[in-house]
């Protein structure tokens, strides 16, 4: 195997890692590796902020582990059992997490897509367990051998089990007959934006992954109503890999350096909202801003810190783009708020969340379903993104108590509007482009509240900032600039065969 160049501090947590590795039976030094043995598991967590190598050791892990040859559990679909396979899962909270981790080549899959697993047809499966490489080339009714060669073409290049059976000319309802919550247990989990996670979500990961791995940034915000703390908070010191070392990129990042300057203590926010300033006249990388700019809002929401300012700028937004009050128009943006399924519906509860839908997942609303009721969606960061389903959506109005619903099912997904969302709501998110709205943390500057003893403001605008790819818009006024264009659904990528999910509601089941 040959090394990374890395720095002391991230060389030190690799090599506790490896010896983690090890302890549990696999050796990344000799590339060797030997059956799972039962025994007490081991949780580690890797804590650096923003820059400080976080994403470079869980992308070079992952790779060691493969050429050592643990396989990769992806979430879409799992070969047959055996007893001396080790696996190894890279997770993240959220789509979209998932989704820019996969965009630097790490095979990252969503919590709840390793949670809950596929169920195939079994004629179909010998298809997959033939891609996987656990089965020998099928025969299989209705498909050609030419159809069977574009599967396994897809799949050498995409490693995605569904998008090779769609490749060969078969729907999604055709091989997945069904989600279910995974009871046996796997091996090795990566959790990446760990900070996000709930106790809930742990200990599920904890009774899963006897070997647990969490990367996470201890000065992003704490989930709501852990009291600031974050699980990693709780491990023993012995656990804790800590990254000090902030690694300048190649063309070094303004974005970053404004983020880290968040942690002098003599920096108050006028003093921060200057370093914003000077970086916007030297650097096109921040821009200082007097107003929202409505295009932008289509894809990469606004990030506020109160509720009533989120609410605010959406009905701006609508009104910019012309929409009517009763109705959406296709290409509004929305954040899904959860779905309201009672327990008898436990298995469309899974069907949706294993494809994508669960709370917090940015979605494009494409137009109205074949079914009152319904909304065709598109899933930001989805695997599979188009898909079909009973919605409640919810626009807020600003100083009305109750919302307007322009699509109500009795049951199915909520959502709310994405024009604009909290910062806290940004976790785990990354656009290239983000605009961070400052009088929303001037308020919160202003309040004197602080988090975990830090002040609140600081907190908040290192989360908004550090949510930027390569654009910080810093606005300063609460100003909207007039759209360019009409909404439109063209920028969303097209996936190779949607696959349509439905829940029904009470009166169609």
């Amino acid at each position: 195997m040959t090394l990374p160049t890395l720095s002391p501090d991230q060389a030190e947590a690799w090599d506790s890692l490896a010896e983690t590795f090890a302890l549990a039976g696999i050796d990344l030094t000799a590339e060797e590796i030997q059956p799972p043995q039962p025994g007490k598991g081991r949780v580690m967590a890797v804590i650096g902020k923003a820059g400080s190598g976080k994403t470079l050791l869980l992308s070079e892990m992952t790779r060691a582990l493969r050429e050592a040859g643990v396989e990769v559990i992806s979430g879409d679909y799992e070969g047959r059992k055996r007893k001396e396979r080790r696996t190894v899962a890279i997770l993240a909270p959220t789509n979209k997490a998932a989704f820019v981790l996969r965009t630097r080549g790490v095979p990252a899959t969503t919590i709840h897509r390793i949670l809950y697993t596929p169920v195939y047809d079994p004629e179909y499966e010998k298809i997959a367990d033939w891609l996987a490489g656990t089965g020998d080339r099928p025969s299989v009714e209705g498909l050609t051998d030419a159809a069977l060669d574009r599967a396994k073409a897809f799949y050498d290049q995409h490693a995605s089990i569904p998008g090779a059976l769609a490749a060969a000319g078969l729907r999604g309802s055709d091989f997945i007959k069904g989600w279910k919550r995974r009871e046996d247990g796997l091996d090795i989990g990566l959790v990446d934006e760990s900070s996000m996670l709930d106790e809930r979500q742990f200990e599920d990961l904890r009774e899963i992954f006897p070997t647990l791995v969490l990367f996470g940034d201890p000065a992003q915000l704490a989930p709501v109503g852990q009291s600031g703390e974050m699980v990693f908070d709780r491990l023993a010191a012995s656990q804790k890999l800590i990254l000090n070392r902030i690694h300048r990129q190649a063309d070094d990042s303004p974005i970053l350096d404004l983020a880290h300057a968040l942690s002098d203590e003599s920096v108050d926010f006028p003093a921060f909202e200057r370093m914003v300033r000077e970086a916007a006249a030297r650097d096109p990388r921040v821009i200082w801003a007097e107003r929202v700019e409505s295009d932008l809002m289509a894809r990469s929401p606004v990030l506020v810190w109160r509720n009533a300012t989120r609410i605010r700028l959406i009905h701006a937004f609508r009104m910019a783009y012309g929409a009517p009050g009763d109705a959406l128009l296709p290409g509004e943006p929305l954040i899904c708020d959860g779905l309201e399924l009672p327990l008898k519906h436990r298995k469309k509860r899974i069907d949706l969340e294993a494809r994508g839908l669960i709370k917090g997942a940015q979605v494009v609303y494409l137009g109205p379903g074949n079914k009152p009721g319904f909304s065709r969606l598109h899933v930001i960061g989805a695997e599979e993104p188009r898909l079909s389903a009973a919605s409640i959506i919810k626009i807020e109005m600003p100083d009305i108590e109750e919302p307007f619903i322009p699509s109500a099912a009795r049951m199915g997904a909520a959502f709310l509007h994405g024009a604009a969302v909290t910062i806290h709501k940004a976790q785990g998110s990354q656009w290239p482009d983000v605009q961070v709205f400052a009088p929303d943390i001037s308020a919160a500057a202003w309040s004197n509240r602080t988090e975990a003893g830090i002040p609140l403001w600081k907190r908040l605008t290192y989360v908004a900032i550090t949510r930027a790819q390569e654009r910080l818009h810093w606005i300063t006024r609460s100003r909207l600039a007039r759209p360019s264009g009409a909404l439109t659904t063209g920028d969303l990528d097209q996936p190779p065969a949607p696959i349509a999910l439905e829940v029904q509601d009470a009166d169609a089941t």
